[in-house]
């Protein structure tokens, strides 16, 4: 966990949400097959992810970006803090932000946080994030290298 200034509440708080998220994408998983399409595509201007097979759609997702992971940086980036993404593509992440305001929690707070691992790190702020939102899960996009793109559900379904 990074090391933050916060209310002694939110650690477990924050590690139970870990957990609620972990439940609630090994459901999506199994209930859309979330790891057999083999591509994806997000559409932000839609605020939609879409996953497709032989160039047909599959399963959508509405979607919110929580924030970023930056290899070069050593950070996380939240979303409300980079200019990069519109508005209506971040209200979940300026919903965290209020959140962090309201119960003094810094790391919800600070555009920047830094941990030694980054990738855990993005996960459990997504974390926190889809439980103070009531997100059904959130999806990281595969990258090589360099960083992760941390999505949040709002809402997952089967192309008709």
């Amino acid at each position: 966990m990074a090391k933050t200034n916060n209310p002694d509440w939110y650690a477990k708080w924050r590690h139970d949400a870990v957990h609620i998220l972990q439940e609630q994408n090994a459901r999506l998983k199994e209930q859309f097959r979330l790891n057999s399409w083999p591509r994806y595509d997000y559409d932000l201007a839609a605020r939609q992810l879409t996953f497709s097979e032989n160039g047909r759609a599959k399963v959508v997702a509405d979607i919110q970006v929580v924030g970023t992971t930056s290899q070069n940086a050593g950070n996380w980036l939240w979303a409300w803090a980079n200019s990069h993404w519109p508005a209506d593509c971040i209200e979940e992440a300026q919903r965290a932000r209020s959140f962090g305001e309201d119960h003094g929690i810094e790391e919800l707070t600070s555009g920047y946080v830094e941990d030694d691992d980054l990738n855990g790190l993005g996960w459990e702020l997504t974390a926190v994030t889809a439980r103070i939102c009531g997100a059904v899960g959130a999806y990281r996009p595969p990258r090589d290298e360099g960083g992760g793109l941390f999505l949040l559900y709002r809402d997952v379904r089967w192309v008709l």
